[in-house]
């Protein structure tokens, strides 16, 4: 299982390159309100153990103290990425935070991208959305088209219906990244139908300026689970990048 300090990185990112992380949530603990099959921070009832959210002080100050660091050595940063262990966005200062750390990029790496892995839950609280809205790369989870494969794969917690999700991520204009797991497990299956051609009529209904197509990549809490190749997801987008569509495609 994965835990990650308030500022942690950069890593090299199969998606975003030289990646410097934010968690704002518990650094020994997990909090999510998906319980993903796939999650490589772990099961949640595996990360309860801290329940410590970081303030807006807090993480500013974490991160100004890294990014001072950084650029003092020289060290490439692509990505200010807010990721960690659960969903960013419960944090209840996330907006002021994403205010702070546009401000300190400015300061530090002007050139790198301010991003947020999050799996769009929370875009009805006006102040999320808006945060979201300033944000360089607003990167945002469909993993599946239907109710009953969102369960399968990401277990939600509490009430959570993937039509009002596409419903409020209309309202990004298509102005937003979106992200899709594909993977083989015993419950679910990307590529089999109609999960497939439902997840691409949903692409087509939000036209977004990206989607990331990724696949797993290191040990997952549900045993079973299998990958996808780069050439099978390609295969199975195909559709999609024959209409115009731009998908990243990351084995």
């Amino acid at each position: 299982m994965m835990r990650e300090k308030t500022v942690f990185g950069p890593i090299f990112s199969r998606r975003l390159g030289r990646s410097l992380g934010i968690n704002l949530l518990p650094e020994n603990g997990k909090l999510c309100n998906f319980d993903c099959i796939y999650c490589e921070c772990g099961w949640n009832r595996d990360g309860r153990e801290d329940r410590r959210i970081p303030s807006t002080e807090d993480v500013l100050a974490a991160l100004e103290d890294k990014l001072s660091e950084c650029a003092a050595a020289g060290t490439a940063i692509d990505s200010i990425t807010f990721s960690g262990d659960g969903e960013p966005t419960l944090n209840p200062d996330f907006a002021p935070i994403v205010d702070g750390t546009i401000a300190l990029r400015d300061r530090f790496y002007p050139s790198a991208r301010v991003s947020v892995l999050s799996n769009a839950t929370r875009i009805w609280k006006e102040d999320v959305f808006q945060a979201l809205r300033k944000v360089d790369s607003p990167i945002l989870k469909i993993d599946a088209a239907t109710d009953e494969g969102a369960r399968a794969v990401n277990s939600p917690q509490g009430e959570y219906s993937v039509a009002r999700i596409v419903s409020g991520l209309e309202r990004f204009g298509g102005d937003f990244i979106l992200q899709t797991m594909f993977l083989r497990s015993p419950v679910f299956e990307t590529g089999s139908e109609p999960n497939l051609s439902l997840w691409m009529d949903i692409v087509r209904r939000l036209r977004p300026r990206e989607t990331m197509v990724y696949t797993i990549a290191r040990e997952t809490p549900m045993q079973g689970l299998r990958p996808y190749s780069e050439e099978e997801m390609r295969s199975l987008v195909k559709p999609l990048l024959d209409e115009g569509f731009r998908i990243r495609i990351n084995g």
